[in-house]
């Protein structure tokens, strides 16, 4: 009964109903234009494709997508380009003085770096698109292309792969300005829920009617998959408090350490405070030794790459668990400024009971972020390489497999909670205006 009274809730208050209906609007315009097949090709020639996107890292890149890669869509690239070209801008910040003074600038500054990760975004766009053409020019047959090695073919293709990027990043940005926020993610969590009910509905097939283990089987997987969701719903939302006290001048002018007892005054710093970007960094790495070992026809650069292109073996779930524990540590160290929470904390008269001021509470702080980074990481890594724990394991399909962890659970738990964040936010803020007369009845009244 209280749910479906905070949905009453929700479509009474105008402002969020019409930032919710414009979020579902926008991202069906998405998920439609993931059906829409580039000009110039035979959609009834594109199993070779659907076969060759069934597992592995194509696999993982098509669920991101959700099913435009494996439907040579015309959102085939989906939003991936700009990830990477916000990834990029990110890290570009910690060296490069220019855009180091841009974050300081406020607004301004953010426009300009939003402008700048969208040129890279056309960039990235420009590379990734021949590459993409090329791979269906290799696995589609002859028959599937309208223009046979055309040069207008690609140029065309290329070009609206590029825009159709472009679009779909225009749309995260509009959820974010006018919908319910968090636009780019809520892209990419459909992506992954679309490609869902039918890796449900294949596994479900191949256990009951090919007398693959039965509904007892499913139903195993199923209670996994629910204690894998509980487990990320800890990681995303678990925090260490750290205790702060307040010094306040008395009538004397001296600072004397107030007493907040029961008020709960602490830093709250998460255990995993860098999300699910590790894994993503991680991921792009794993692209690297297939493909620099793809160059030399070896013996060895041959069992590389068959090692790396499978992301349910052993070696490579090994590295790809060390590299997130890694990029951990890496991505924590550069989101959360301890020398910036110090020093906030010692203008606005705080400090931490036992420690002093300034450089020891950034020390401290520091060494805090350490010890609850180490158990977060390996948690994380733990989660990260699951899919191939349950599908080596219990024998399951790998399209289902992909959403018992990794970035795909983890990207659908985080935006689920923010989301729902947002939403209650909004019900708050009107709960409280509705104690107060609201700004237009108290026009009304005058």
């Amino acid at each position: 009964m209280k749910f479906f009274e905070t949905l009453q809730n929700i479509w009474k208050i105008d402002e969020l109903r019409n930032r919710i209906l414009l979020t579902l609007g926008l991202l069906l315009v998405y998920r439609f234009g993931a059906q829409v097949v580039l000009p110039g090709i035979d959609t009834a020639q594109l199993a070779k494709l659907s076969e060759q996107t069934d597992g592995g890292l194509l696999g993982l890149l098509n669920a991101f997508t959700g099913g435009a890669f494996s439907n040579a869509s015309v959102f085939a690239l989906g939003i991936m380009p700009y990830i990477s070209a916000s990834i990029v801008v990110q890290l570009m910040t910690i060296a490069v003085p220019y855009l180091q003074k841009l974050q300081k600038e406020g607004e301004s500054g953010r426009k300009k770096i939003t402008q700048i990760t969208r040129w890279l975004t056309i960039g990235i766009t420009l590379v990734q698109g021949p590459g993409y053409i090329y791979n269906l020019y290799n696995i589609l047959p002859s028959a599937a292309f309208v223009m046979q090695d055309s040069v207008a073919f690609v140029a065309s293709s290329v070009i609206i792969l590029t825009t159709g990027c472009i679009f779909a990043m225009w749309l995260g940005e509009k959820i974010t300005d006018r919908g319910i926020g968090n636009g780019i993610s809520l892209l990419i969590m459909v992506g992954i829920i679309a490609t869902l009910p039918q890796s449900f509905v294949q596994e479900f097939a191949s256990r009951v009617f090919q007398s693959n283990g039965g509904l007892i089987m499913i139903l195993i997987e199923l209670v996994i998959w629910f204690l894998i969701i509980l487990a990320s719903v800890m990681l995303v939302m678990a925090v260490r408090k750290i205790p702060v006290q307040y010094a306040r001048k008395n009538a004397s002018g001296k600072y004397e350490k107030s007493n907040f007892a029961g008020a709960r005054q602490f830093i709250p710093l998460r255990l995993n405070a860098s999300g699910v970007m590790p894994i993503i960094f991680a991921q792009a790495i794993m692209f690297v030794p297939a493909a620099v070992a793809g160059l030399s026809e070896s013996e060895a650069a041959q069992g590389i790459t068959a090692a790396f292109n499978d992301m349910f073996g052993f070696w490579y779930n090994l590295v790809f668990a060390l590299l997130i524990i890694v990029f951990t540590y890496f991505y924590t160290a550069i989101t959360v400024p301890t020398n910036k929470m110090a020093d906030d904390l010692k203008r606005s008269g705080g400090f931490i009971p036992g420690i002093r001021p300034g450089t020891e509470t950034s020390e401290y702080l520091d060494k805090i972020m350490s010890q609850i980074t180490l158990p977060g990481s390996i948690f994380l890594a733990v989660i990260a390489i699951f899919p191939a724990i349950i599908v080596s394991l219990l024998g399951v399909q790998q399209g289902w497999g992909l959403f018992f962890g990794g970035t795909s659970l983890l990207i659908m738990v985080g935006v689920s909670i923010d989301t729902i964040q947002q939403v209650n936010s909004y019900l708050l803020n009107r709960h409280y205006d509705g104690l107060m007369k609201s700004g237009k009845n108290r026009k009304a009244v005058a």
